[in-house]
């Protein structure tokens, strides 16, 4: 489908220029030339993909989605919006708030980690649908330590009343000085992880996702904080 005409200063925003406010800053300023032209105007219209757009000199490579790393924090839900409660989205920063974004897969209000907003939709189907085989892994901290035979259990499938959960890899590692329990997992069903782990007679204290396929959470990111993902990240997801 071909791209539709779009604003100069919505097209730099989309393209992470800077703010709203700071593209047209730039472009009232003269320093954005629309196929070799310079343009003062904010409203001016450009073809994205098709239409040469320099900013300071440089060509602007044009990314038709965006990609965002977040380090999730508590107490925000992953939706788009949300009459009563804050969402993961309305703590993204302002120049990445383009139409469209959405959190790709859902953490609980109390689960961190790792969580990708996105536009693509094709994307995120590919990473959320279990035959697709993509493992999320996450870190747990339990109310009772791991046995051999949670192992088992998670080894074989998790079953709950109505529910069966795919085979899923647990483990225990020690990380620092506390113990953590590691669970690899290729679906994402409802509160999943802490389902699994009441069948087993234990309960989930905290829970956080460390990675998705082959990508871990860049632990440079502090809770709340986002980074956009380069091509080599993403393709780390399907390895």
């Amino acid at each position: 489908m071909q791209e539709k005409p779009q604003r100069l200063d919505k097209f730099l925003t989309s393209q992470n220029i800077g703010s709203r406010r700071e593209a047209i800053k730039l472009i009232k300023s003269g320093k954005v030339k629309i196929d070799g032209e310079i343009s003062v105007k904010p409203d001016a219209k450009i073809m994205p993909g098709f239409t040469a757009v320099k900013v300071d000199g440089k060509f602007v490579d044009y990314q038709k989605y965006l990609y965002v790393m977040m380090n999730k924090p508590k107490g925000l839900i992953c939706a788009t919006e949300d009459r009563h409660m804050q969402t993961v989205l309305d703590i993204l920063p302002e120049q990445w708030r383009r139409k469209g974004m959405f959190p790709a897969g859902r953490l609980d209000k109390d689960t961190t980690g790792l969580l990708i907003i996105t536009d693509d939709g094709d994307f995120a189907h590919q990473m959320l649908s279990p035959k697709k085989h993509v493992y999320k892994l996450y870190k747990a901290v339990t109310e009772r330590r791991i046995t051999d035979n949670d192992i088992k259990k998670f080894e074989l499938g998790i079953k709950e009343t109505n529910t069966e959960f795919a085979p899923a890899e647990l483990w225990e590692e020690k990380v620092g000085e506390r113990s953590y329990a590691f669970v690899k997992i290729r679906e994402g069903k409802f509160h999943q992880v802490k389902r699994m782990f009441e069948v087993t007679g234990n309960a989930v204290i905290e829970l956080e996702r460390v990675q998705i396929g082959e990508l871990p959470l860049d632990t440079s990111l502090d809770y709340g904080e986002c980074k956009i993902m380069t091509k080599e990240e993403k393709d780390k997801i399907f390895k």
